[in-house]
């Protein structure tokens, strides 16, 4: 597990200069003001997501981080919050039971207390993020110890938002950098990967995921 106390510039040692500034870093708010309910993968990496999901087991109290009008999840749990940076977006969610605006690369800090969900998921959104590290930290705090967080990913994005590493590299890599994120923030078990099956040739999918660690 990684420990907390080290500076955040040491965390991050080892990426190139500018690994994390975007094309557009303009105001994050301002980008995502205009609704867009509209799906960001096809139907047979929307169903690849699904049902990874529920093998994971998010149910109970759930946490969709970068969340939008829809949650990929074949049933609704107990009680599911969304955080996203649409308003619209969100109210359209017919699975949210708790809506929330709230831009992490501005405030990776989550409006939550520790250890409040059994579960967290970032569809098609992990590669928006500019301070990865602290918002996996957050994830892990508002966990429950042996809780899965899970991020899911294609090779589609808003190529102006995404970070400059993401758009310089390949899906091999994404695979390696977000199990790095995992690594290298604080109260995880060794993270899991997978490239989930999908239609050929439809849009690939790919997992990283770790539990909340359990401590002894």
């Amino acid at each position: 597990m990684t420990d907390e106390s080290v500076p955040a510039e040491d965390r991050y040692h080892g990426f190139p200069d500018g690994f994390f500034t975007r094309l557009d870093e303009g105001d994050d708010p301002g980008f995502y003001g205009q609704p867009r309910l509209v799906q960001h993968i096809d139907d047979g990496a929307i169903a690849a997501v699904r049902d990874l999901y529920y093998e994971l087991g998010l149910d109970g109290e759930v946490l969709d981080l970068c969340s939008s009008w829809v949650s990929h999840l074949a049933r609704t749990p107990q009680r599911l919050v969304v955080l996203g940076m649409n308003a619209l977006e969100l109210d359209q969610n017919p699975q949210a039971h708790e809506r929330v605006v709230h831009d992490l690369n501005r405030e990776p800090a989550l409006p939550f207390a520790d250890a409040s969900f059994d579960g967290a998921m970032c569809t098609v959104s992990v590669d928006y993020l500019v301070r990865p590290l602290e918002v996996f930290d957050e994830v892990a705090r508002v966990l429950r110890p042996g809780a899965p967080f899970v991020c899911t990913f294609s090779n589609r994005c808003f190529p102006t938002k995404a970070i400059r590493g993401w758009l310089a590299t390949d899906d091999a890599f994404h695979v390696q950098l977000v199990a790095e994120y995992f690594r290298r923030s604080a109260g995880w078990d060794r993270p899991r990967a997978e490239q989930r099956p999908t239609p050929w040739p439809g849009d690939p999918l790919f997992a990283v995921w770790a539990h909340r660690f359990r401590p002894l």
